[in-house]
Order: C-alpha cells, then sequence, then structure tokens
C-alpha cells in the first residue's frame, strides 16, 4: 500500500513516518504538479510492478462570501479539487487499462449536490468532480476499470484548517451583517467537531474499504453518501434516473 503526500521532508515528515510505522509506502506527490504527479505514480509502478486502485483524497477546502473571492484563489482551489484529480488519472489510468482491471475512487462532498451558502465556491469544485467521475465511470465500464465517487458530509480533518478564507476584505466590509454569518456557521462546525458527538473521520475510510472489499467489481455503487446526506441520496437516486434514460437515448445503454 501506497500514500503520497507533499513535502515529506519538512511539513509532512511526522505524518510520513507514522504511516511508514503501519508499514505503507510514502511516495511524494503534488497534485498541482504535473511532472510531481508522473514521477509518483511511476515510483509506486517501479516498486509494486502494477497499480490495483487509486484514491484521489487531496483537496482545499474554501468558506466565505463567493464574490470576495479574488479568481486567483479559486484557480488555486479547482487545481487541486479538480485538475489534480485530472493529473492523477492521466498518470494511473494506463496502467489499469492495461492490466483490464482496475479501481478510482474519487473523494467528493455532498457539498457537490447539494449547495450551503458560502461554501459556493468549494461547492462548485465538488460539482465539477461529479461529472468528472461520471464521464469516467461510462467510457471505462468496458475496460475493467471500475471508478465510485464517495460523498461525505464534513468532517473534522486539516481542511479546515487550511481552508482559503475571501481575499479582498473591503468587498467582505462591504456585506455588512452578512459578512459574519460565514465565521458563524465554520465556528458551529468547530463546536460540533469537538464535542462527543463529532463525526469520525474514520467513517470515510471504512466506506471507502467496504467499496474496495465487500462490492464486487463490475457492480460497484456510482456514489457513496459518508454521514448524514442532507438529501444527497435522493438527488443521486434521481440523476441515476435520468442519466439511464439519457444513455438510453443516445442508444449508449
Amino acid at each position: 500500500m501506497f500514500a503520497s503526500m507533499r513535502d515529506i521532508a519538512e511539513s509532512n515528515r511526522s505524518n510520513a513516518d507514522g504511516l511508514r510505522a503501519e508499514g505503507i509506502h510514502i511516495v511524494e506527490l503534488d497534485v498541482t504538479d504535473d511532472a510531481s504527479v508522473v514521477r509518483g505514480v511511476a515510483s509506486v509502478l517501479a516498486q509494486a510492478g502494477r497499480l490495483d486502485m487509486l484514491v484521489n483524497n487531496a483537496g482545499v477546502g474554501a468558506a466565505g462570501i463567493s464574490e470576495t473571492f479574488t479568481t486567483e484563489q479559486m484557480r488555486a482551489l479547482f487545481d487541486v479539487n479538480v485538475f489534480g484529480v485530472q493529473r492523477t488519472l492521466r498518470a494511473a489510468l494506463p496502467a489499469l487499462r492495461r492490466q483490464g482491471e482496475g479501481l478510482v475512487i474519487n473523494v467528493g462532498s455532498i457539498l457537490g449536490r447539494v449547495t450551503f451558502p458560502f461554501f459556493g465556491l468549494y461547492g462548485a469544485s465538488k460539482f465539477a468532480l461529479e461529472a468528472l467521475t461520471d464521464s469516467y465511470r461510462y467510457e471505462l465500464a468496458q475496460l475493467g476499470v471500475d471508478v465510485v465517487l464517495v460523498q461525505p458530509i464534513n468532517y473534522p480533518t486539516n481542511i479546515f484548517a487550511s481552508a482559503q478564507r475571501p481575499a479582498d476584505v473591503e468587498r467582505v466590509e462591504a456585506y455588512g451583517e452578512i459578512a459574519a454569518i460565514p465565521g458563524k456557521m465554520v465556528d458551529t462546525l468547530m463546536e460540533l467537531f469537538q464535542s462527543e458527538n463529532a463525526p469520525n473521520p474514520r467513517d470515510v475510510a471504512d466506506a471507502i474499504a467496504a467499496i474496495v472489499v465487500v462490492q464486487p467489481h463490475g457492480s460497484r455503487d456510482a456514489r457513496v453518501v459518508v454521514g448524514q446526506p442532507f438529501g444527497t441520496n435522493v438527488l443521486n437516486a434521481q440523476a441515476d434516473d435520468v442519466q439511464a434514460h439519457l444513455l438510453e437515448g443516445l442508444s449508449l445503454g
């Protein structure tokens, strides 16, 4: 088993050492860098000789009034959450296609189906991941490669500590009292995360393990919601029905 991360000699050194202690091989990889992704996947193939599955879990959060984020901030957000997935897929899929089997798991969010005010830019990246994942699943279905999207709720992870905050302070102030709402929403989440009822991030790992071990190859669920769905499961079912009819209409069923 391999785990990838940036800066394994410095900022992520303790994380890398902890995983190594569990027998996991560490590969340095930055999903925003084409060359780094290619090197990382090549390193795994050189050591293991094959690639059984890819889990795309890298992500950047954003909380605030949508107008107050700069274009550069949105570009950086999509560079990780969307373009980063495309980079890793392009690097890994040739090996999976040659093998004639494999599994790709993209970690999205319920915010790729439902929209929370003040989390719209993050949600936009996850909505994009919905379409990207569907397209890859259709295109790889006849080549032995399963593609599954995991849709978690908010969990207490480092994504909030590293989340983007609006760079355009002048526009934030122009919203008056409304500008305080995003911070209050984040504070409420932080209180939940520190309570005895805090959701356990292990739920996501367990869901991924079930996709790998329990669900049969070739008949895995297209999407797996983890945690309180907030109606996401209803929208998933409706979308599945619409998509099925659409594919039939295109003679691609």
